[in-house]
């Protein structure tokens, strides 16, 4: 979304709105594995009510925005009243102003840090820049999230979900001043770095684990670098990316196959462990990892730390400059 829109703050500040876009689909196929006759398979209901939140939230913003009111004659789509888009010079996104994705809760530095807003860091995860952002993220999260939720429960998906979101916002507010920030794809980036925990530390499970790894590496890959293109807060991606990648160690490990057969074998015969030897490790890095992790960005953040004095380069992964585009204005 253009800079233009944004009221000025005093600062100099740019006011684009950085959207957490998805550029691609997450839609991964489950590799086949060896299943137990016992293990529980869930009825997705969590992901669609998501859905619904994020769908609302952004019915809400455009009822706020009430684009005839205080932009009469550049509004599109006009026969929907108040619920009419910004000008496409403004947002190309179809959507509303980016002083209504503020007011509303968008994630900005300045009302973080300096006016104590952490609760910034939440709200940003479930409004959007406009039709085309909420639909690329909608689809990727019913795309990953239901086959997700079915096999491990809406608990653990959830939980992945919202630490990811907060994740990458955290992350964003480390390294972006001077713009806001919207949309789920952090949280969606969470459950991407999950499925990619998941299958490394369930291994041994799996049988045509080598092509799962190379089609969901790709994926990732393809994603984080259509994040380096302008617009697009690559920061939350990582962060979101980053943590949800933890949580699959701590959350989704499967027990041995066979394990839960344990129970009717006869008294005294040796019984293996629930999990193996490295699912263990795992665990305890990521927990270790994850904790020390967002202690350390969240004092950062909070005492005013800029991310790019400890990271000069850091801003290439967000924007690298072509002669299509300047990324200072990014």
């Amino acid at each position: 979304m253009r800079g233009e829109d944004l009221e000025n703050r005093g600062g100099g500040g740019t006011g684009e709105v950085k959207s957490r876009a998805n550029n691609g689909s997450y839609s991964l196929s489950s590799s086949s594995y060896m299943i137990d006759d016992s293990e529980t398979r869930w009825t997705s209901w969590l992901v669609p009510v998501f859905v619904v939140a994020n769908v609302a939230m952004f019915l809400v913003s455009m009822y706020f925005n009430n684009c005839p009111k205080h932009n009469p004659g550049n509004c599109v789509a006009r026969f929907l009243g108040r619920f009419s888009f910004e000008s496409l010079k403004l947002n190309p996104l179809f959507g509303p102003s980016s002083s209504t994705l503020e007011r509303l809760g968008a994630l900005e530095w300045t009302e973080v840090v300096q006016k104590h807003q952490g609760w910034r860091l939440v709200t940003c995860i479930w409004l959007h820049a406009g039709v085309i952002h909420l639909v690329a993220n909608m689809l990727s999260l019913v795309f990953i999230g239901i086959r997700l939720e079915q096999q491990f429960g809406f608990v653990r998906i959830g939980v992945i979900y919202l630490l990811s979101g907060f994740g990458g916002s955290v992350l964003s507010s480390l390294f972006i001043r001077n713009n806001i920030s919207v949309g789920a794809s952090g949280a969606l980036f969470g459950l991407l770095g999950a499925m990619l925990s998941e299958l490394i530390t369930n291994w041994t499970i799996y049988t045509n684990k080598g092509a799962a790894m190379i089609t969901l590496l790709v994926i990732i890959v393809i994603n984080l670098g259509l994040g380096i293109l302008p617009h697009v807060d690559n920061y939350a991606h990582i962060g979101g990316f980053l943590t949800g990648f933890l949580l699959g160690f701590i959350l989704l490990p499967r027990p041995q196959f066979g394990w839960l057969d344990q129970r009717n074998l006869p008294a005294g015969i040796p019984v293996k462990s629930k999990y193996k030897a490295y699912q263990y490790v795992l665990w305890f890095i990521s927990i270790v990892l994850l904790i020390v992790g967002f202690i350390v960005a969240l004092v950062m953040l909070f005492r005013g730390e800029n991310g790019n004095d400890h990271c000069p380069w850091c801003h290439y992964v967000t924007c690298v400059p072509t002669s299509r585009w300047n990324c200072d204005k990014n």
